[in-house]
């Protein structure tokens, strides 16, 4: 007999996959780091960017399940996209994704009966169900006292004390799953009697189209249907008769004005309230937490901001200073590797590929993966401690000015790692005006990509000197550059908020995690999970962008012009006739003589770039691009840096290293430096350099964020506005910077 997806077992007779849900905040991701160690995949649910995290578990009986972390969410009745992304998985709605055989609830001990809500509500699901009872220690430091066996015979469910960010209670949570699992005992809480009688008369309905699933199941989904539009709409294709019940059921309920849309939480919570008292007592605590102590600096309304732009400012510092000894490291790696290439390859097109396509390219780039992981680091450690909810709290007064809320904070603050998982995580947002201007707004959030950049350009005409004795002038730029683009971002908020996506705003509500120190562990491999996602994006994106560069600056081979050939001829015979005259030394005259000829082989490198596809290329756009002090390389390196932003740095090492004839190490920093037009002015210089960066920090250089942004808002109408208004913003700024700086003489 063929099973359809909504079939289930009604006892669950062996464990194979785990779902892990909770709320956010709650330790759910340390404890499925703990869980499955380095054995994870991540990807996405069919249809969708929801980001779908599953990992290997080893059981003490020597077998393995399957653990998938659900996205955080405070009840079943979901609100945006990951709430309904974690309902629907739980619930068995995901096309190809059965639902699981058990699931752990993981609560905070500290906020008992509203984590508790959530568990209920997975409790009534007829799925077996463990309660991971984390953050002991901090219920404790409040005052708390708990039993977790008395909950536990309470619930009718496994109860395991846990403290997860020392690792305390896995083990016995491991055991657990190695023993067979009931079902949850039959609900123990009630709705208002209108409500529980239109309910039940739904369930029985349900039951009718879809069999063999669990008894609660029923319950649960009939109470979704009523209480939520969203969940109804859902069966409006799937099982037309059920969805013309459940409409027909809410009339009598709207007729006599009963709430049946807050029946649930009024019955759970009554219910609920009774057990957490049972279950818990509360010492004497008079005194102030530490939590509240520290946040009362750390979210002042004029202290707070401070320290906030102070730590972001701190930061910057060290992802420029830190990084440095490890750059050099990776530049003369690269270097290394180049040269043992061409030691040990014949001259000709496939050693050029090599050396001045893949390596140059890639190499460019690689040398500021120390710089990403910093960021990265830095990144994890303040979402570990529990700043980052208080950076949203913080920023949502300055939020609000410009029609936005506080839960758009951290979206954006997540556009300073990488727009992509920036934009996906709008899904939070439930207000439509909202998430749709902060996903418009999180490219001008100076993300790592952009770093590379920052870094070539400030580290080669910004002085590398101290200011204020403390403080360095590279960082203050880099700095700069990062409040630049968040200062546009709130500005763009506000211009799209009142012209263009009109909307109400919505109220932010946001829970305070306590203050817990960092697992260094979890960061790492936040950091290393973060950046091998990086590099995997980017890296095949440079790899095959440094080749196709290359390939673009290589043909078609134009012929060098006869002059070239007489100026080479004329170095030879000066050669000559200074050693026949004695006029110089041997070692003086050939000196003379290398030199000439590797300025004479740059003429020529020049020239054919000048001749081939990315010279035409960019000598097409450079009449466009010469007002903001753009030479036709740096308008090439700007449209191939669509593909991914950071690629210019290939395209101009490719460019500027496109021809071996000299095999001396020059790096590009000091290419761009010796750049000079015909006229003998230099093409890069700090007005020049300025220009660039105001440029890259505005425009939406990144064709995958305007693939992201289409599929999150399933049309190409905004993703090409992202595009039309972030390139005309940085077209505008970089030409008054460049054009202005002229004025003023510092050109």
């Amino acid at each position: 007999m063929l099973m359809n997806r909504y079939d289930q077992p009604s006892v669950v007779t062996r464990i194979r996959r785990i779902g892990l849900a909770g709320n956010p905040n709650v330790g759910k991701t340390t404890l499925f780091n703990l869980l499955t160690g380095l054995r994870q995949k991540v990807g996405n649910y069919p249809g969708v960017t929801v980001e779908r995290k599953v990992g290997r578990m080893t059981l003490p009986t020597g077998d393995e399940v399957e653990v998938i972390d659900l996205p955080g969410t405070y009840s079943l009745n979901p609100r945006s996209l990951d709430e309904a992304i974690a309902y629907e998985v739980l619930a068995g709605h995901v096309p190809g994704e059965p639902p699981p055989d058990a699931i752990i609830a993981v609560v905070d001990a500290s906020n008992l009966e509203r984590n508790l809500y959530l568990a209920s509500q997975l409790m009534d699901l007829g799925i077996p169900v463990i309660i991971a009872l984390n953050m002991m220690d901090t219920a404790e430091q409040s005052g708390l006292r708990m039993d977790p066996e008395r909950l536990s015979r309470l619930l009718g469910v496994p109860v395991i004390p846990m403290v997860a960010s020392r690792g305390e209670g896995v083990d016995e949570l491991r055991n657990v799953l190695t023993r067979p699992l009931a079902p949850p005992p039959p609900r123990q809480w009630h709705l208002m009697p209108e409500v529980e009688e239109a309910v039940q008369k739904l369930a029985k309905e349900l039951k009718q189209l879809i069999p063999d699933k669990p008894e609660s199941w029923y319950f649960s989904e009939a109470l979704r249907a009523l209480t939520s539009d969203q969940l109804l709409t859902y069966w409006k294709d799937r099982e037309p008769a059920f969805y013309q019940a459940v409409l027909q059921a809410r009339e009598p309920l709207q007729a006599k004005q009963i709430p049946y849309e807050q029946a649930e939480v009024m019955g759970r919570y009554a219910w609920l309230g009774s057990i957490v008292s049972e279950a818990t007592t509360r010492q004497n605590h008079t005194t102030r937490s530490l939590t509240d102590r520290i946040d009362a600096i750390l979210t002042h309304r004029v202290w707070g901001l401070l320290i906030f732009l102070g730590i972001l400012l701190v930061i910057f510092q060290a992802v420029f200073a830190w990084a440095v000894p490890f750059m050099d490291m990776i530049e003369q790696g690269t270097e290394y590797l180049a040269n043992w290439v061409r030691a040990s390859m014949a001259p000709g097109l496939l050693r050029d590929l090599i050396t001045d396509g893949a390596i140059a390219g890639v190499g460019a780039v690689a040398v500021f993966l120390p710089q990403i992981l910093l960021l990265f680091f830095f990144l994890g450690l303040l979402e570990d401690t529990g700043y980052m909810a208080r950076a949203a709290f913080i920023m949502d007064r300055i939020m609000s000015r410009v029609g936005l809320s506080g839960k758009s904070v951290v979206p954006l603050l997540s556009g300073y790692a990488c727009a992509i998982p920036g934009i996906m995580a709008t899904r939070t947002i439930d207000n439509h005006y909202d998430r749709l201007v902060t996903i418009l707004v999180i490219p001008l959030m100076s993300c790592s990509a952009r770093l590379p950049v920052y870094t070539l350009f400030i580290s080669t005409f910004i002085p590398n000197k101290h200011v204020l004795g403390i403080l360095n002038l590279q960082g203050l730029t880099l700095f700069g550059l990062y409040f630049l683009g968040t200062a546009m971002a709130f500005v763009a908020a506000y211009v799209l908020k009142k012209f263009v996506v009109k909307g109400s705003t919505s109220i932010f509500v946001m829970e305070l995690p306590p203050y817990r120190l960092p697992q260094w562990k979890t960061v790492v491999w936040r950091m290393i999970e973060r950046s091998q996602l990086f590099v995997t994006r980017a890296g095949k994106i440079i790899f095959s962008m440094s080749i196709v560069i290359w390939f673009l600056a290589t043909f078609p081979r134009t012929e060098l012009p006869p002059s070239f050939a007489s100026q080479r001829a004329q170095i030879e015979q000066q050669y000559e006739e200074a050693v026949a005259t004695k006029q110089l030394t041997s070692e003086q005259a050939q000196q003379m003589r290398e030199e000439q000829l590797s300025q004479l082989a740059d003429e020529e490198a020049g020239y054919r770039i000048r001749h081939s596809y990315i010279g035409r290329l960019g000598h097409l756009m450079e009449p466009v691009m010469r007002p903001l002090g753009f030479d036709w390389k740096i308008s090439a390196g700007i449209v191939t840096a669509f593909a991914a932003r950071e690629v210019i740095i290939s395209t101009l090492a490719t460019l500027y290293s496109v021809d071996d004839a000299d095999e001396t190490s020059i790096t590009l920093k000091q290419r761009l430096l010796e750049d000079r037009y015909p006229d003998g002015t230099p093409v890069f210089t700090l007005l020049t350099a300025m220009s660039l960066l105001v440029f890259f920090v505005l425009a939406c250089q990144c064709m995958s964020t305007l693939a992201i942004t289409y599929r999150e808002t399933n049309s190409w109408k905004w993703p090409l506005f992202m595009w039309v208004y972030m390139t005309l913003l940085a077209y505008l700024f970089a030409l008054v910077v460049y054009q202005g700086g002229k004025w003023l003489g510092w050109g």
